[in-house]
């Protein structure tokens, strides 16, 4: 019952918090002042003269999506230079080379994809100088730019007047996600983990609490120690655990009533938060049922109870089950225990929840912006299914935006299945693949929804980097997985956006119809759990087959070993 108790508490926190911070988003990216603005306001309009930016000028959304895909590649280039010139690095005590070519290559893809794939060592390769000036800045500033694809999308949902300019201004909308959202929150919470033992220092350790919030905070994932959240130099306590967790959830599933703000019926943000929610507290359920019983090979060997491997026994089953519930819906990617050390069954739970294609809370601003996309979709099966025209907040959805939905929504798990076939079908991928049979397939097929769904997380066995050993004196790259998975993770983080982007840009133009007899609603229990049904059966049909070949055929032979 303890277990129980600590996962509803925490249920109850966050869903506390989302009207307080929801609201607190919807002022500010409406231009409302907030208790912020007095100190912040001064600093943010500083940025906009060194930037030399227009606020008047609202953008359409091929110029968003321009500027958003100019920025980020002009902070891959910053980052690639940063991580290849270590040497040179102030604040690298222990002399650390920089790595080969394609692991950076992979490296800066991931965290410039919000992704934090790593496949090496953050105390034994990265200079403090790396881990600040390169990883924890652009940890701020990719989650900032999914947190402004979101609210374009919303403000194309949400317009009501006839010759709407365009979706807002980019620089504006990024200036202040970083600002006003993600820099404070950060500093308060960087302080709360210190003061659960958290390190913070340039001599010792190194920077750790200032880059373990924003990781959390931004749903990035990662981690400064190689073992991320189970190391209790990052993770210090069942404190800073509980609010660890707070922080990976927290914007994803406040921008849900942020969206019901913007868009005037607060009952459409707390539908989407509601279907969100369900499908959050069936794997939250199911891991840990799954985790309280020992495995086949713990029973043969007499060993009873709660199935402890590789979980961090100050968080017990609990706060290990409800973390990996936590960071596979997100697309953090953070653990606090190993994930292939989970039951067959506790292990299906991050596919399904990868599967579902970061629309269950999700990254900030990706999750909201895939739910919607599953929602305007949503509302297009229904229309169908009673002979309606399809409407959302009276806007008809038509052709055009249904085929941009649908692309949007295919273009990740396309990447996937593509990425997994080549990895697990080609002789290229076998070097990544430690172990044989349904294990070895799981960790090669989760290696790529991870990577393609912007999450981070693996399961331990699949890698694209040697590190040396007595044999083998020089550590390499394995170029393959490197490439191929730093690409997935770009294609996959972009093609959406741009998309996404394109939605925005055609609801913003419809005129809006009254509501009549026949419209749909979309604020009902009826409606969310049509949402819900729409979500899985995609992630089903889509992916089932191949968790079948991997997990789920572990879990039905587990017992013959």
């Amino acid at each position: 019952m303890q277990g129980w108790l600590q996962i509803i508490v925490f249920c109850l926190v966050f869903t506390a918090i989302v009207p307080l911070l929801g609201g607190y988003m919807a002022r500010v990216f409406t231009g409302e002042r907030v208790f912020l603005s007095p100190v912040v306001g001064p600093l943010e309009r500083l940025t906009y003269r060194v930037l030399r930016v227009d606020t008047t000028v609202s953008q359409g959304w091929k110029a968003y999506a321009g500027s958003l895909l100019v920025f980020s590649g002009l902070f891959w280039l910053f980052l690639y230079l940063v991580l290849r010139t270590q040497t040179l690095h102030p604040w690298n005590h222990q002399d650390f080379h920089s790595g080969t070519w394609d692991v950076t290559f992979n490296t800066v893809s991931s965290f410039i994809t919000n992704t934090n794939w790593q496949y090496y060592g953050g105390e034994t390769t990265m200079s403090f100088f790396s881990q600040m000036a390169g990883l924890a800045v652009q940890n701020f500033v990719s989650a900032a730019v999914g947190i402004v694809v979101a609210i374009a999308l919303i403000r194309g949902i949400a317009n009501r007047r006839q010759g709407a300019a365009g979706l807002g201004n980019f620089w504006q909308d990024l200036t202040r996600a970083l600002l006003y959202v993600l820099l404070p929150i950060s500093i308060v919470g960087s302080i709360v983990l210190v003061s659960q033992g958290v390190v913070q220092d340039l001599g010792g350790w190194g920077p750790v609490a200032s880059q373990e919030i924003i990781k959390e905070l931004g749903t990035n994932g990662g981690g400064f120690f190689n073992v991320n959240s189970a190391m209790p130099f990052e993770n210090g306590s069942g404190l800073s655990n509980f609010v660890e967790m707070l922080a990976i959830i927290c914007i994803p599933a406040s921008l849900t009533y942020t969206y019901g703000r913007m868009v005037g019926s607060r009952r459409q943000g707390w539908t989407i938060f509601g279907a969100m929610f369900a499908l959050f507290a069936v794997s939250t359920i199911v891991v840990y049922l799954g985790e309280m019983h020992g495995t086949a090979a713990q029973h043969a060997a007499g060993v009873a109870g709660a199935n402890l491997e590789g979980k961090e026994v100050r968080f017990g089953t609990a706060g290990s089950a409800l973390w990996t519930a936590v960071t596979t819906v997100t697309s953090t990617g953070a653990v606090n225990a190993a994930f292939e050390s989970l039951t067959s069954v506790g292990s299906i739970v991050p596919f399904a929840n990868l599967a579902y294609g970061e629309s269950v809370f999700g990254g900030v601003g990706t999750g909201l912006y895939t739910m919607l996309l599953y929602v305007l979709l949503a509302v297009f099966i229904g229309g169908l299914m009673v002979g309606r025209t399809p409407e959302y907040l009276g806007k008809k959805l038509e052709a055009r935006e249904v085929k941009l939905i649908v692309l949007g929504l295919l273009a990740t798990p396309l990447t996937v299945l593509i990425a997994g076939a080549l990895a697990t079908g080609t002789k290229y991928g076998a070097p990544s693949v430690y172990a044989s049979g349904p294990q070895g397939f799981s960790e090669s097929l989760y290696a790529y929804l991870s990577q393609a769904n912007n999450n981070g997380s693996a399961f331990a066995g699949y890698t694209g980097y040697f590190q040396p050993t007595a044999g083998n004196l020089g550590a390499h790259g394995i170029t393959f997985a490197d490439l191929l998975g730093g690409l997935s993770m770009m294609f996959a983080r972009f093609t959406p956006m741009v998309f996404t982007l394109a939605v925005a840009g055609v609801m913003l133009k419809k005129r809006v119809a009254p509501a009549g007899l026949g419209t749909m609603r979309t604020d009902t229990p009826t409606f969310g759990g049509l949402l819900v049904g729409t979500v899985v059966l995609i992630g089903a049909l889509t992916f089932f087959p191949a968790i079948l070949l991997g997990p789920a055929v572990q879990s039905l032979t587990s017992h013959l070993f």
